[in-house]
């Protein structure tokens, strides 16, 4: 079921609301951004996402294909949050689960992971995921 969250980076100079449903899958990735910075995210659909302040404090980050949008706030360095422009369901935000406020410990853990092999650009889980 779809809930509304409030989120920020950790300065809290980017805020945002999303619609989400936590009992849906989160995804973990492989691939070298997503290892790198430990994101964890759960899906938006482009409608239901809304970026509240701090616009003028991202820094967007491209690389490869440069299809997906990687915004970091120039204060404290969080990715609270990416666009994915080519995807299965269309244009779409990763909101990163670590930056929602209001959510507890227990709900955390109970918030499904799907696996994703994004260094080899596969679906599927990769051989070793116990670390993402």
């Amino acid at each position: 079921m779809l809930k509304t969250y409030q989120g920020s980076c950790h300065c809290g100079e980017v805020r945002f609301e999303a619609d989400l449903d936590l009992t849906q899958s989160s995804f973990r990735c492989n691939c070298s951004i997503c290892r790198r910075n430990r994101f964890w995210p759960a899906v938006a659909k482009e409608d239901g996402f809304r970026l509240l302040t701090g616009e003028d404090y991202l820094t967007e980050y491209l690389f490869n294909t440069k299809k997906n949008q990687h915004f970091f706030c120039k204060v404290c360095g969080v990715r609270a949050f990416g666009v994915g422009n080519d995807t299965p369901i269309g244009r779409m935000y990763g909101v990163n689960i670590g930056c929602l406020e209001g959510v507890t410990e227990e709900e955390l853990s109970n918030v499904p992971i799907t696996y994703v092999d994004g260094m080899n650009d596969r679906q599927e889980p990769p051989q070793y995921f116990s670390h993402l």
